[in-house]
C-alpha cells in the first residue's frame, strides 16, 4: 500500500474480517494523518473467586481469604482435559426478548439533557422509531431509536456510562 494516501472502504472491511477471523485483539493503522483502530473480540475478564481455608474446628483461619483468579476456557484447538465434564446449558436470561445493541462506541445518556425527563423507563411501551437514548460520540449526539414495538423490560447501561459497539442497551418484550 506504499504510495497510497488512504484505505478504501473495501480494504477496511477486509481488515475487519481478518481481525475477527484471526482473533486479533487490536489493530491500529495510521496513514496520511488518518488513524484507524479495529478492536477484535476481547478475552473474557478474569473472575475473582474468594476462598477461605480454616482449621478443622473452624475457629481461626490457617490462611487468610485469598482471591483466586479463574482462568478462561482453553483456546480453540487446545487439547481438552479427559475428565472435564461438559457444562450444563443454563437458560439464557434474555430468552424471548428483543435486545437493542449499541451501533457505535460512545457515552450512553437516558435523556436529552441532565434536567430533562428520560426518553424511556422500564415498563414503558415503545414503538418502532421511538428515541430510546442518546449516545455521544466525538461530541456528536446520536439518537438511538427502537427497531421493534414492545415493552422495555431492562435498561443495561447506567446514565453517563461509556459503551462499546454491540453492547446491550435495552431489552424489549415484543
Amino acid at each position: 500500500m506504499k504510495g497510497r494516501a488512504r484505505l478504501n472502504f473495501k480494504e477496511i472491511l477486509e481488515l475487519i474480517d481478518k481481525v475477527a477471523e484471526r482473533g486479533i485483539a487490536t489493530l491500529e493503522i495510521e496513514q496520511a494523518g488518518t488513524k484507524l483502530r479495529i478492536e477484535g473480540k476481547q478475552a473474557p475478564a478474569p473472575q475473582v473467586i474468594h476462598s477461605y481455608v480454616g482449621d478443622v474446628k473452624g475457629e481461626t483461619p490457617l490462611l487468610p481469604a485469598l482471591p483466586l483468579t479463574a482462568l478462561p476456557a482453553a483456546a480453540p484447538g487446545a487439547p481438552a482435559q479427559a475428565h472435564a465434564a461438559p457444562a450444563p446449558k443454563a437458560e439464557e436470561p434474555d430468552a424471548g426478548l428483543h435486545i437493542i445493541t449499541s451501533p457505535i462506541v460512545g457515552t450512553f445518556y437516558r435523556s436529552p439533557n441532565p434536567e430533562a425527563e428520560t426518553f424511556v423507563s422500564v415498563g414503558d411501551r415503545v414503538t418502532k422509531g421511538k428515541v430510546l437514548c442518546i449516545i455521544e460520540a466525538m461530541k456528536l449526539m446520536n439518537e438511538i431509536e427502537s427497531d421493534a414495538d414492545g415493552t422495555v423490560v431492562a435498561i443495561y447501561p447506567a446514565n453517563g456510562q461509556p459503551i462499546e459497539y454491540g453492547e446491550k442497551l435495552f431489552a424489549v418484550r415484543v
